[in-house]
């Protein structure tokens, strides 16, 4: 066994220990095929009002500009898709991905550790760690390093376990043995399409995000435009509607993170509760949780969006 084989594996089996569902393993370099979609897709504006996806354009094609000297991209998911949701069927809708505590913290954590990992088995390896607050393009290096596909909905899809979970990158100036892509599964599919309550699948494989309930929710600052009223399928943070309907998401199996637990309360909420939430319970129910970026206002405005 050479030392690549001999340290990818060390890697692999590490990364599995520290909880992630799974780890591959890319050739840090220009992903060509990415450049001139990204490109078109800011042109067309359909990033909205996250004026951050303009910037670094370069970095985010080329893992070398963000690491010097780095040689692989470790791509690593972890899964959050929970045992049980909310109870009231009538309430305002959360997302999956924030009903625990911030994946940032969770994940970043799990990271270190593995990095301290290759430092005490392999030895003096420079790198950094990435959760979805860089210019790294996740789904891509994901897809690249074989652990998934790139589907309909834009989303990393897999045979085996669907697409609850985050993706979070180690890019490291260590050689190692190299996964290859696997092949699309979408064949004739339409689900997702056909579901989206806001038509922002404009193409198979492309989303606006301008028209996505998650940016409405989460990353629109302003008031929400009045034609979409009645168009949000009661979500008042982000939305799973793609997610949801993909038969790959049958296979989706509950995650065993404590931290990705949702308190009690939050799954109790009436639709009643939800409409009369105060400064105090906002701040109780989602300490600690990634709904504090939309803050208070945002999410009383979200709800009000609703009624």
């Amino acid at each position: 066994m050479n030392s690549k084989n001999k340290h990818t594996q060390l890697i692999k089996t590490e990364a599995k220990r520290l909880g992630f569902l799974s780890c591959g393993i890319s050739k840090a370099e220009f992903l060509e095929q990415e450049a001139p979609r990204l490109e078109k897709w800011l042109n067309q504006n359909m990033h909205g009002q996250m004026s951050y996806m303009e910037n670094h354009f370069d970095k985010r094609l080329d893992p070398t500009l963000l690491v010097p000297d780095s040689k692989s991209v470790i791509s690593l998911l972890l899964n959050y898709f929970p045992s049980e949701n909310q109870k009231d069927s009538d309430a305002p809708k959360i997302s999956k991905y924030a009903y625990g505590q911030d994946y940032h913290h969770v994940i970043k954590s799990k990271l270190r550790e593995l990095q301290e990992f290759i430092s005490e088995t392999i030895g003096e390896v420079h790198g950094r760690a990435f959760v979805d607050s860089a210019p790294v393009l996740d789904k891509a290096w994901a897809a690249k390093s074989g652990l998934g596909w790139i589907g309909k909905n834009s989303n990393l899809l897999t045979q085996k376990v669907g697409s609850y979970y985050f993706i979070a990158e180690l890019i490291v100036d260590l050689e190692l043995e190299y996964d290859t892509p696997v092949t699309d599964h979408c064949g004739t599919c339409t689900a997702c399409i056909d579901a989206c309550p806001t038509q922002a699948i404009v193409d198979p494989y492309v989303v606006d995000g301008s028209k996505c309930i998650s940016y409405f929710t989460i990353e629109l600052k302003e008031e929400i435009p009045s034609d979409y009223r009645g168009k949000f399928d009661d979500w008042m943070f982000g939305c799973d509607v793609c997610q949801d309907v993909c038969p790959w998401n049958r296979f989706s199996k509950p995650h065993n993170e404590p931290l990705f637990n949702p308190k009690p309360e939050l799954l109790e909420m009436t639709k009643k509760d939800w409409e009369e939430i105060t400064q105090e319970v906002f701040s109780k129910v989602f300490q600690k949780s990634a709904v504090k970026r939309t803050k208070f206002s945002g999410l009383t405005r979200n709800i009000k969006f609703l009624e």
